[in-house]
């Protein structure tokens, strides 16, 4: 009894912390953005019709271009009784997918290098790619927030790896409000599709030495894992970590979409097929489900854990579920045994 009480308090201070950062994330982003202009209804959906046609594909011309392995600078930042730690660089190279969008999407410099941190050992052993979540990828931060130790005693080698936008990548002055997810979906469209091609890139890089790699991810970072499972083949595993799911049902549970039910409709409707090529909902994982954990926590008021349970359903995986909530992970060690149980059998 007195478990249940202590659960449901945590719980519920889990739950108003990821609460009151949503707040202030919202807060941040309309100083970053400026005032904006209010817009009708039927010309909000008038551009969205033009997204939905400009990003419009089949499966015959696949969205994600094939990546070629880099040849990445490494740069030793560390060595101490543990592994050593490298910073990863290399071009990304990216070509938006439609031209007319490629001066606004290439504005920042800063974003034309991929990077990653590596901890590794002699000899390379298999190794965890890490995707931080949204407003992170700071390697200072990161590097305490996943339990890079115990993934280094069960014999793992970890790469932090840098979404576009964040981290060493962001524009300067906008570290604290990534340029990427943004209300403009060719933003997200582009950036999703970079992210997953710099991903691969750095898959392959690091297949040639460590022989096995596979994905984890974190919130946004979960999501970006998840749909590059359904591109890359032979990824050893796959765990997204309270995950974003859907983009068209974060924007409804943000309050993003139109406040009359049938105008929201439409939106909802429009959006999805917008965001097809870039939903991990659309193509199956390449990822074997006996190698695929998805990790949720009840309490959780960003991504709510019915994310999770949608993205287990359709990768055919486990959902483990903790107590805590997005950011305040209460229960998070527990749940994290049964991914080093799997890590350790792949292995």
């Amino acid at each position: 009894m007195l478990n249940k009480v202590k659960d449901r308090l945590l719980g519920g201070a889990a739950g108003l912390v990821d609460r009151a950062a949503t707040l202030a994330v919202e807060a941040g982003s309309k100083a970053g953005r400026g005032p904006r202009l209010a817009v009708s209804h039927a010309t909000r959906m008038a551009f969205l019709e033009r997204v939905a046609l400009e990003y419009a594909v089949d499966d015959s011309a696949p969205f994600f271009a094939e990546p070629e392995a880099p040849s990445p600078s490494l740069r030793r930042v560390g060595q101490s009784s543990g592994p050593s730690v490298f910073d990863v660089i290399w071009p990304s190279n990216y070509t938006p997918f439609r031209a007319s969008y490629a001066d606004r999407y290439g504005a920042t410099r800063e974003n034309h290098l991929a990077a990653a941190r590596l901890f590794t050992r002699r000899p390379a052993r298999p190794v965890v790619i890490i995707i931080h979540g949204y407003m992170s990828g700071a390697f200072a931060i990161e590097e305490h927030m996943w339990p890079l130790a115990e993934l280094d005693a069960r014999g793992f080698d970890v790469a932090l790896f840098v979404l576009p936008f964040h981290g060493t990548r962001a524009r300067a002055g906008r570290a604290l409000v990534p340029e990427f997810p943004s209300s403009d979906p060719r933003m997200n469209l582009e950036g999703f599709r970079q992210a997953v091609g710099d991903l691969r890139a750095l898959v392959r890089s690091l297949r040639q030495s460590h022989g096995k790699v596979g994905l984890m991810g974190m919130s946004l970072g979960g999501y970006t894992a998840a749909l590059a499972a359904s591109v890359e083949p032979d990824l050893a595993f796959l765990v997204p970590v309270v995950p974003l799911a859907s983009l068209v049902d974060f924007a409804s549970e943000q309050g993003s979409l139109s406040a009359d039910p049938h105008e929201a409709a439409r939106e909802r409707e429009i959006l999805e097929r917008i965001y097809r090529p870039v939903s991990p909902f659309s193509f199956p994982s390449r990822v074997a489900p006996e190698n695929t954990l998805v990790i949720g926590a009840r309490a959780d008021r960003v991504t709510p854990i019915t994310h999770a349970r949608s993205l287990a359903a359709h990768l055919r995986a486990p959902l483990i579920a903790f107590r805590g909530g997005h950011l305040l992970q209460v229960g998070r060690r527990e749940s994290f045994e049964r991914v080093y149980s799997l890590l350790e059998r792949i292995r």
